[in-house]
C-alpha cells in the first residue's frame, strides 16, 4: 500500500508538470512496485490516469487551454482504436508485451529529448480555431494510433499527443498540453471499459494509487509555470530510459507469471 500511494504521488507530479508521460510509468509500478499481475495492472494503469488526468485538467478550464473540439475528435478516433489495441493485449504473451512497452518507452523517452518548443502545422488558426478542412485526417490519424496503444499497453498517450498535437497541427503548447489532458481521459476510459473484466482489480491498491496520483497532481499543476519545465522533460526522458531497461531484464529474468 505503501508502495501505490508513493508511486501515485510520482505519477501525478509528471502528470501536473508536463501534462502527460507519468503515465508511461504507471504499469512498470504497479507490475514491479506493487506485484500486480500485468492483465490488472494495464486496466488499473487506466484507471489511474484517467482519473488523475481529469484532475489535471481543472487548472488549465479557467485559463481556456482546451480546444474542445480537436480533443472530442482525436479522443473519438481513439476510443474506438482502445478496443482494437485491447484485443491485441489478449493475443500476446505478457513477456512479449512488457517488451514491447520497453520499446515504446524508449521512443518516447527520445521523443521527449527533442526540442518541441516551436508550432508545426498549419491547422491551429491565429483566434484559436482549427482549420479542420486539411487537419481532420491528421486528427483521426493521431487518435487511432494513440488510442490503439491505450489499449495495448494502458498508457494514456500524452508523451505522443504532445508532440503531434504542436507538431503535425500546430497548437500553441499551453494549449496542447490542456488538450492532452482531455484526449488521455476520454482514451483512458475507453482503455479501461475495452479491459474491463481481464482481471480481478485490487481496488484497495486502485484508490490509494489514484488519491495520490491526484494531489500530486494538483500540487504540480500551481508549481508547473514557475519551474523549468523543459529541464525536467529532459530529466524524466532519462528515467524512462532506465524503467525501460528494467523492465526489459525484469521481462527476460522474471517472466510474468512463472
Amino acid at each position: 500500500m505503501i508502495a501505490a500511494i508513493g508511486f501515485g504521488a510520482v505519477i501525478g507530479i509528471l502528470l501536473g508538470l508536463l501534462g502527460g508521460g507519468g503515465s508511461i510509468l504507471a504499469v512498470p509500478a504497479l507490475v514491479y512496485g506493487t506485484g500486480l499481475p500485468l492483465a490488472a495492472a494495464v486496466p488499473t494503469s487506466l484507471l489511474v490516469v484517467g482519473i488523475s488526468s481529469a484532475t489535471a485538467v481543472l487548472p488549465r478550464l479557467r485559463a481556456r487551454q482546451i480546444q474542445w473540439r480537436l480533443a472530442a475528435v482525436v479522443g473519438g478516433a481513439g476510443a474506438m482504436a482502445a478496443f482494437a489495441g485491447a484485443a491485441v493485449n489478449r493475443l500476446l504473451d505478457p513477456r512479449i508485451v512488457l517488451v514491447g512497452f520497453a520499446v515504446l518507452m524508449v521512443a518516447a523517452g527520445i521523443r521527449m529529448l527533442r526540442d518541441q518548443n516551436e508550432a508545426g502545422g498549419d491547422c491551429a488558426l491565429p483566434g484559436g480555431g482549427i482549420n479542420w478542412r486539411g487537419c481532420l485526417p491528421k486528427s483521426i490519424a493521431v487518435g487511432l494510433a494513440v488510442g490503439f496503444l491505450t489499449g495495448l499497453f494502458g498508457v494514456g498517450g500524452g508523451f505522443l499527443i504532445i508532440p503531434a498535437l504542436v507538431l503535425l497541427l500546430g497548437l500553441p503548447m499551453p494549449l496542447a498540453v490542456g488538450t492532452s489532458l482531455a484526449i488521455i481521459v476520454i482514451n483512458s476510459a475507453a482503455g479501461f471499459a475495452a479491459h474491463a473484466g481481464d482481471a480481478p482489480i485490487d481496488y484497495r491498491i486502485a484508490a490509494a494509487f489514484t488519491a495520490a496520483a491526484i494531489i500530486g497532481s494538483l500540487a504540480a499543476g500551481r508549481l508547473a509555470r514557475r519551474l523549468p519545465a523543459r529541464r525536467l522533460q529532459r530529466a524524466f526522458a532519462y528515467l524512462v530510459f532506465a524503467v525501460a531497461a528494467f523492465v526489459v531484464i525484469q521481462a527476460v529474468a522474471n517472466p510474468p507469471g512463472a
